[in-house]
Formats: structure tokens, C-alpha cells, sequence
């Protein structure tokens, strides 16, 4: 069962589980502070295929062969996939996904696309529609590069503020009981746009966004920072998680002991050249399912508050001179030893 807290605010009544994770990655993130969290890296940027959106399906692949082997679990044990990625059409999750015989639900949620299918799982499985389900997501630098900028042997240089776009691939698997920690509530985001034009600071773009959602969040459920050991956004970079405590403390919040971003986790930024901090699809998606979630499973987190955000933006757009709206979706996941708290 579900219950509506208000506009765009879920508690689910019969919390959804997550079963199990994998978190895939490539060389640059084998080089980061997170790189002993991943389940799989593979130095090569094709991973063994032929071009770099090929290495994006091969790594969804890998991502979900991974979290259903940790359970024992066939494609046919699924009953919905929610899956998207970066690319035009979201072709590394159609592709990826083609022959696997598992009811697909396609999204584009852009960097939030985890958050967004957390929060469709949920409500999917909370709400009677499925038993299990699976989250599915990437993104591949080069990849992305090349449909969103420019050529990687074009050698453009790059902005302070721009985003390193992580290669990496997330899955995580839902069940309406099991073990492991579990999705309490979410918050489905607005659309905002404050104007912001510059598609090399992101961050800025969406940060308003994961300022109008976390609060709406808090009101929703009643809470404040400090009721979670963790408010984690993915992913703003460095740029974005200053402006968005720059927007709580703006009204006497201070999130900055709880707060940190997976824009700037991923990767170290005084050595590895990655301007302000990671971003894509892959990027909150290997934190959550590598990182934060076997953290959560020691029990050193037992409250989080998973915030993805999203630059809603296209290459047309981009060339039209359109602002950029942001997205950003919110997903209280607990540990499976927090057992008193109600939201």
C-alpha cells in the first residue's frame, strides 16, 4: 500500500526492498577514491566491443547479470524493468535489454534517471503492480561526448564548471520482502528553470531544482537534515552543492553536515582533471548501488535521503539557445535495522 503525503510525496506503507546491487565502472573511476566499491572495472573503454555505445550496453548488461546473480534470480523472476541512459532514444537500455524477455518501462530522467526508477519501483511494487523489479541505468563519457559536445579528437578545452561524465552502469533489484535496506518514501520532482543557458555548469541548472524537491520532501514527511545520517544529491559537482547550501542557508538551514554530492565523491578532483565533479546517468547510479549501499548494509548509514537530479536539456536545445531545466527526485532509503522509525 501507499499513502500520498501531499504534492508529488509517497510513503510506502509496505516498504519495497532492495534485494541486491551492482555498480560497473571504467578506468577513470578504477583511478577514484570509490574505485574498491565497484562489483566490475575494466580499464578498457570498449569493454571488448566495437565502439563506445556498445561499451554503454555492455556494461548494463554486466550491471544486471551482476545484481540477479547475488540473488539466484532469472531474467523471468522480473516482473518490470525500469531502464534509460543518456543516449538519443535511450538506446543502450533498448538495446541492452532486447533480448532479455523482462516488460520494460523506458526513461529519461537525464543524471536522475536512478532516483526516477527507484521511485517507479517502489510505487510499483508498494502498490501491488509488481513483486520484483529492477533499476537499470549508464552512462559512458565518450559516449556522451560525442552527442552532446564535441568529438573527443576535436581537443576542446573545458570550463571550470563543466562535469566529467562518469562511465559507469547501476542496477539494483527490488522485492516486496527480503533482506536489505528499504525505500521508505520518495518525493517525484518539478520541473525548474532559473534561466541558466551555459550547458558546461550543469550544476547550477539543477541545483534549484534539488533545493525545491528536498524541501518539499521535508515538509512533506515532517523532517529536517539532521533526522538523516546521509542527504546525498547526484549528481550537482562541486559548482551545484556549494549554490545548493548557499539556497538552505539562505533560509536558516544548515545541511552541511549531512550533505554530500556524488558529483564530487566519484572521483578526486585535485588529481584525477575532472573540473567541478562527475555527472551522467552512471554516476549517482554506481554510487548508490556500490558505495552508499553496501554502507548502508554494514549499517554505517542507516537513514539516507537520495536525491537525483537531472539536466533536462537536448543538443537542440542546446543550439536554439534554451535555458536548461532541472529535475530531482527524492528516495528515503533506511537500513535493515531500522526498525522504529516511521516517516
Amino acid at each position: 500500500m501507499i499513502q500520498r503525503m501531499g504534492a508529488g510525496s509517497i510513503r510506502f506503507c509496505d516498504p519495497p526492498v532492495i534485494l541486491s546491487s551492482c555498480a560497473v565502472g571504467g578506468k577513470k573511476e578504477a583511478e577514484g577514491p570509490l574505485a574498491d566499491a565497484f562489483d566490475i572495472l575494466n580499464k578498457d573503454t570498449r569493454f571488448g566491443t566495437g565502439s563506445w555505445e556498445k561499451a554503454e550496453r555492455k556494461m548494463q548488461q554486466l550491471a544486471l547479470d551482476g545484481a540477479l546473480q547475488k540473488q539466484r534470480l532469472n531474467y523471468s523472476d522480473l516482473d518490470l524493468m525500469f531502464a534509460g541512459d543518456l543516449l538519443n532514444q535511450c538506446i543502450s537500455s533498448s538495446f541492452s535489454l532486447r533480448d532479455k524477455g523482462i516488460p520494460v518501462l523506458g526513461l529519461y530522467g537525464a543524471c536522475s534517471t536512478m532516483a526516477e526508477g527507484l521511485c517507479l519501483a517502489g510505487m510499483s511494487i508498494a502498490g501491488g503492480a509488481a513483486q520484483t523489479a529492477g533499476v537499470l541505468t549508464s552512462s559512458h563519457f565518450a559516449a556522451s561526448e560525442r552527442q552532446y559536445r564535441f568529438p573527443l579528437n576535436y581537443g576542446g578545452q573545458r570550463t571550470p564548471t563543466a562535469q566529467w561524465t562518469v562511465t559507469g552502469s547501476g542496477c539494483a533489484i527490488l522485492g516486496s520482502a527480503g533482506d536489505g535496506p528499504r525505500l521508505m518514501g520518495c518525493t517525484v520532482g518539478n520541473i525548474v528553470d532559473m534561466g541558466i543557458k551555459d550547458a558546461n555548469n550543469m550544476g547550477a541548472a539543477m541545483a534549484p531544482a534539488a533545493y525545491d524537491t528536498i524541501r518539499r520532501h521535508m515538509d512533506a514527511f515532517s523532517l529536517a537534515p539532521e533526522d538523516y545520517d546521509l542527504i546525498v544529491t547526484g549528481d550537482l559537482g562541486d559548482v551545484g552543492a556549494e549554490l545548493l547550501q548557499i539556497l538552505f542557508r539562505r533560509d536558516g538551514v544548515e545541511t552541511a553536515s549531512v550533505y554530500r554530492d556524488c558529483g564530487t565523491m566519484i572521483f578526486d578532483r585535485q588529481t584525477q582533471d575532472v573540473h567541478a565533479g562527475g555527472s551522467g546517468c552512471g554516476c549517482s547510479a554506481v554510487v548508490l548501488c556500490g558505495h552508499l549501499l553496501k554502507e548502508l548494509r554494514r549499517g554505517s548509514i542507516k537513514k539516507l535521503l537520495f536525491c537525483g537530479t537531472g539536466a533536462m536539456l537536448s543538443p537542440t536545445s542546446t543550439q536554439q539557445g534554451e535555458s536548461i531545466p532541472g529535475v530531482c527526485h527524492a528516495v528515503t532509503i533506511v537500513s535493515q535495522e531500522v526498525r522504529e522509525w516511521t516517516m
